[in-house]
């Protein structure tokens, strides 16, 4: 048992208790304890969650976060139900400076870890809890909670507190009906995430990349992706009754509405995607689209996510880069903002955000750009310097006569 204010948060250690199994119920996923056994509070939770109309890869996602949460509360000698801000303080504190346990250890990637590439700029995954997943993990808390405090039960007040908002009250405290409410403080112990600036493929890179795949269904779904933007995820819930081959369009379903959506995609997309579909035959219309290019038993296997990490992986290899699938996302984007013929409201349709400003961020100039315009200007004040002064005015003549017959300042 730890004292609450006095903590070793570097001396917790979750003990390897419960796992999230996969069911076929109509909750997809289980949260079992040590025992094999649901934890009860948690599967009703995830049975509202799931009655909510949220994905299977969401409700795993919830489950996965309560996992770590229910271990650390194990650890620190605490019941779910008496939980307090104190507990969600050092749960956030544990995660900043402990390391994720991982399947395997690495091998390839050990001297990349928490590097940058020098050819994309972008810093390769370490080991470490990134701000963004403890966010999640706050967020996943705050909900849980809400749940069973709205039930009557749990803790009699939530731990994971919002920030007061100004003056020292709650936010929309003294609420005028008549005025909209103003969005709350955020979460008291959610770390502050730096900007971050979606970055558009070079167009030399993209074209390296999309040489080097080594299949026509690999250079079909990256085309497919560049063109309409779309995530991976909606990408591979794609069937063959979702492709218009005479408009040009793919029907995906939304990551966070579950709505439909038609996107247009290239002329180029369309060729790939027919000579894939060449290489391994008809496709009905509720087949899916993205299939394993070798059969087991047999059998096709619908392409999954990892597969296609897979794919990129063994890519990025050969060229020496880290790009991902949503960095297609990106230069998708990007292309689409700076074509003066499209509106932003065009690109936030296709991107299906649901709020303008996140599209906005597409505006902004790219680095690559603004890089290149800098050093021509370092360039030329270089070339300035090393210049040969002007040859001396011949003697007889009136400097000021010579400025006005040139142009010079008088």
């Amino acid at each position: 048992m730890f004292d609450a204010d006095s903590r070793e948060i570097e001396a917790i250690r979750l003990p390897l208790w419960g796992q999230v199994v996969k069911d076929q119920g109509v909750v997809p996923w289980v949260l079992q304890d040590g025992l094999g056994e649901p934890v009860a509070p948690v599967q009703t939770f995830l049975r509202d969650f799931t009655a909510r109309g949220n994905s299977a890869g969401s409700v795993r996602s919830y489950a996965m976060d309560l996992l770590r949460w229910w271990r650390f509360l194990i650890a620190v000698g605490v019941a779910w139900d008496h939980a307090t801000p104190c507990e969600v303080r050092d749960f956030v504190l544990w995660l900043q400076q402990s390391t994720k346990p991982v399947a395997a250890v690495r091998k390839q990637s050990v001297e990349t870890a928490g590097t940058v590439n020098p050819i994309t700029r972008k810093t390769y995954l370490d080991d470490k809890y990134k701000p963004t997943t403890i966010r999640h993990s706050n967020a996943v808390l705050r909900s849980f909670y809400d749940y069973w405090i709205e039930r009557g039960e749990g803790p009699m007040f939530n731990p994971v507190v919002r920030e007061l908002g100004r003056g020292g009250s709650r936010a929309n405290a003294h609420h005028n009906p008549l005025q909209p409410f103003r969005a709350e403080g955020r979460l008291r112990y959610n770390p502050r995430l730096p900007k971050r600036k979606p970055r558009m493929m070079p167009d030399d890179e993209w074209n390296r990349l999309f040489k080097e795949l080594g299949s026509n269904r690999d250079r079909a779904i990256v085309a497919v992706d560049v063109s309409s933007g779309a995530r991976a995820s909606e990408l591979l819930g794609m069937a063959g009754a979702d492709i218009d081959w005479g408009q040009q369009l793919v029907r995906v379903i939304r990551k966070g509405s579950r709505a439909e959506q038609w996107l247009p995609v290239s002329a180029e997309a369309i060729v790939w995607l027919r000579l894939y579909f060449n290489d391994i035959g008809a496709i009905g219309p509720t087949d899916p689209v993205w299939q394993t290019l070798y059969r087991r038993n047999g059998k096709r296997a619908p392409l999954n996510y990892d597969a296609l990490r897979a794919v990129l992986r063994r890519t990025n290899a050969k060229l020496g880069t880290n790009w991902t699938m949503h960095d297609f996302r990106h230069t998708a984007g990007k292309r689409m903002a700076r074509d003066p013929g499209l509106s932003l409201l065009d690109v936030q349709t296709i991107l299906g955000h649901a709020h303008l400003s996140t599209t906005q961020i597409y505006l902004e100039e790219d680095d690559d750009e603004v890089f290149t315009r800098v050093l021509k200007h370092l360039a030329d004040r270089e070339e300035a310097k090393q210049a040969p002064p002007p040859p001396p005015i011949a003697g007889g003549y009136n400097p000021e006569d010579l400025d006005i017959l040139f142009g010079g300042q008088p």
